[in-house]
């Protein structure tokens, strides 16, 4: 059985630079980089040192909290180097890839409980790709969600598609969902009915459509099973429920995955196969004055040239970083390079035209001007400029009373994109979250 839910409210940013359907290069880099940054909520104990050699699947740290739960090496080699900031904190553990990989031998053996799914994640560093909300941090492994939520889609700009990035994996995919419906419900969000994700069985299917946010998994869990108080909901990206499909499947963690190179400043636009803590070099080529982020434009976390791909990212971003200082930019009545999300600049008498957009903000903050633009673009039962106000207080009655069990910052991110006063709004939302970690745990 399957339910169609329509959403109205959100917005398409129409961006130039999607990526064309085609592998452009697969690609097997020197040095692959484990970042335990990637993962909120996990406190890193180093577990190697350099001149170690690792499998694809070995250890390569632990949580200090709850040493069971490890984080592993997606590829074979040795330990090159370890990498610390600020304090000691620990940012990377950078691999030296074998020309030839070989994997840990995890069993090829479908669990029979949730338990002994539980310790194969664990066990395999998957457990580590399980996200709790509220608060987007790794799943705590004594926690009991009252469902696990997957979206097999994506709205945001140029995101890549996972009907082309998943072909072929959907016996994994069902593995995956097979092993998490023993833990809790599992929910699985389509953009159509003939979706091959829609073939799935043990699951939920829900058909969701419309402008972004709606692939957002956290929009689709405010409107199929809201966060109350005191519950917690599980999700996964679907390239990672491929992953633990195939690590039952075959007894591999096997991490590869097909990411899409976007943007208006990307020299070829396609996608190239890698594993994730692949360095951004070796995946695009980085001209001066361009901004690599990993991810969407509106959410993605900045990488820099020399930086690495993230764990759950699967798309890269290349986008001019603008500098340039537009002549009476806000005064002139036509502007037809410039996309309006508010019907000024008569960019709405063509839909259909895609901009060659950069960063450049046009100016800085200012008053905290109220406006409906906000719940335009928020397809979500909340009051969102309650919400990023009493974030801005630091007031958790108000918090919990105007949603912040239900949001991440990516799902107010149109917000940032739409708001006149250039506020920080992601930002803002992170701030209130930190706070109800840090009071209410």
């Amino acid at each position: 059985m399957s339910n169609h839910l329509v959403l109205k409210k959100g917005l398409d940013i129409p961006i130039k630079g999607k990526a064309a359907p085609a592998v452009i290069k697969s690609v097997l880099p020197d040095i692959v980089a484990v970042k335990p940054t990637d993962f909120a909520g996990l406190v890193p104990r180093l577990l190697v040192k350099e001149g170690d050699p690792v499998k694809a699947g070995s250890p390569v740290m632990a949580d200090k909290l709850h040493p069971e739960v490890l984080l592993t090496s997606p590829v074979s080699g040795k330990v090159k180097a370890v990498v610390r900031g600020a304090k000691r904190k620990l940012l990377a553990v950078l691999v030296e890839a074998d020309a030839k990989q070989s994997f840990v031998d995890f069993g090829k053996k479908a669990p029979k409980d949730a338990e002994e799914v539980k310790a194969l994640l664990m066990k395999s560093g998957l457990w580590c790709g399980l996200i709790q909300r509220p608060y987007g941090v790794m799943a705590a492994q004594d926690a009991a969600p009252k469902a696990i939520f997957i979206s097999t889609f994506n709205t945001a700009p140029l995101a890549a598609v996972p009907e082309f990035t998943l072909a072929g994996s959907l016996e994994d995919l069902q593995s995956g969902v097979d092993a998490l419906a023993m833990i809790a419900p599992v929910h699985v969000s389509v953009k159509a009915d003939d979706s091959i994700f829609a073939k799935l069985q043990n699951a939920n299917i829900h058909i969701v459509s419309g402008p972004h946010p709606a692939g957002n998994v956290g929009v689709q869990i405010s409107h199929i099973a809201p966060i109350q108080k005191g519950e917690t909901v599980w999700t996964v990206k679907p390239v990672l429920l491929a992953a633990i499909g195939h690590l039952i499947n075959t007894g591999k963690l096997e991490l590869k995955r097909k990411v899409a190179v976007t943007g208006p400043d990307a020299t070829k636009h396609g996608y190239v196969e890698c594993v994730p803590g692949t360095p951004v070099q070796d995946i695009a080529h980085v001209l001066p004055d361009v901004r690599v982020i990993g991810g969407d434009v509106l959410s993605g976390e900045i990488l820099g040239a020399d930086g690495y791909l993230g764990y759950f990212q699967d798309q890269l971003t290349l986008i001019h970083e603008g500098h340039e200082r537009e002549w009476f930019g806000w005064a002139k009545p036509i502007r037809p390079g410039v996309f309006s999300s508010s019907m000024c600049y008569f960019s709405w008498l063509t839909p259909d035209k895609l901009y060659d957009m950069d960063t450049n903000v046009h100016g800085g903050p200012r008053a905290f001007v109220e406006t409906k633009c906000f719940e335009d673009v928020t397809p979500m039962d909340i009051f969102p400029i309650y919400l990023i106000k009493a974030c801005l207080a630091g007031d958790i009655e108000k918090m919990e009373k105007f949603g912040i069990y239900e949001v991440l910052p990516e799902d107010l991110a149109l917000c940032d994109y739409v708001d006149p006063s250039k506020n920080e709004i992601q930002a803002y939302i992170q701030k209130g979250i930190d706070l109800m970690i840090k009071e209410m745990a």
